[in-house]
């Protein structure tokens, strides 16, 4: 400290010094307190149906075991519901990079009637739960013939609000004289999207993945709905009906080693694009 430094600048570098570290217990604290649930499941998969039932608030398996898995992966039908899953991933994961920067550009850089009552249109959508629209959701998708199909399963979700919202706010930071220039060149609305945008556009693109992924990956309700039989199954549907034991009996360990299964390629595709995503969720303003 200089001479001239007074009391109170003395006092706020204290306050300074010692913010940083409780700024840094809390955060920590809140990370424990999140992956808990985590811990649990980790756990509880790894015990046995009879050690969960006698106790079932437990932290640690007394006798650690891979039965769960074991049966998990030769339950008749898993590989199918595994597939699935993928297959309807795939299918709105594209769906919504394509149709959704498609929608998001062009809300953000072109000049059309009715763009305000399309942006609003899409704002509203945001804000409907998904019980408000099931139903006439459910009777389009049998008027197509799509009921019972990997198809009507994806379809609703190909071009979600959401991902047309964050890719219409990043396009917004993306100068218009970049544009220009090209369109002075002569490339095309295609052209430009294609091959300025998109690229210029990774974060946002990386976002838009993570979130549609996520939405189609976890989806229970819909599929539940859609799927009338046991070949167009899901991974979440159908761990949910082969947990069920004898006599209505939920098998905890099975169903706990299932939700293991189903979180790993989330996080997996999370640890890939965490930088993009991060710098997706800051572009788009939604902090």
């Amino acid at each position: 400290m200089s001479a001239g430094t007074t009391d109170a600048d003395r006092i706020a570098v204290r306050h300074r010094s010692l913010a940083r570290p409780l700024l840094y217990a809390a955060l920590v604290l809140c990370a424990l307190l999140t992956l808990l649930p985590f811990l649990w499941v980790i756990s509880g998969s790894l015990r046995s149906l009879d050690e969960i039932r006698s106790d079932p608030g437990a932290w640690l398996p007394h006798d650690v075991t891979l039965d769960n898995f074991t049966r998990l992966f030769a339950t008749e039908g898993f590989g199918r519901f595994l597939v699935n899953s993928i297959v309807v991933a795939a299918i709105v994961v594209i769906g919504n990079i394509v149709a959704a920067s498609a929608a998001g550009y062009a809300l953000a850089k072109l000049d059309f009637a009715g763009k305000r009552i399309a942006f609003g249109t899409v704002m509203a959508a945001l804000m409907v739960p998904f019980t408000a629209v099931f139903v006439p959701q459910f009777v389009i998708t049998v008027d197509l013939g799509l009921a019972d199909t990997l198809t009507g399963i994806a379809l609703p979700a190909m071009a979600l609000p959401l991902s047309v919202f964050i890719m219409r706010q990043y396009a917004l930071s993306i100068p218009d004289e970049l544009l220009e220039a090209a369109r002075i060149d002569g490339a095309g609305e295609f052209r430009i999207f294609f091959r300025i945008f998109l690229p210029l556009a990774g974060p946002a693109v990386a976002t838009v993945t993570i979130m549609s992924f996520l939405f189609s990956w976890n989806n229970f309700i819909w599929p539940l709905i859609v799927a009338q039989s046991t070949s167009s199954y899901t991974l979440p549907v159908g761990l949910a009906a082969t947990s069920q034991a004898a006599a209505h009996v939920t098998d905890y360990g099975l169903m706990l080693a299932g939700a293991i299964v189903v979180m790993l390629p989330v996080l997996v595709l999370f640890l890939f694009l965490q930088r993009h995503f991060v710098r997706g969720i800051a572009g788009t303003g939604m902090r």
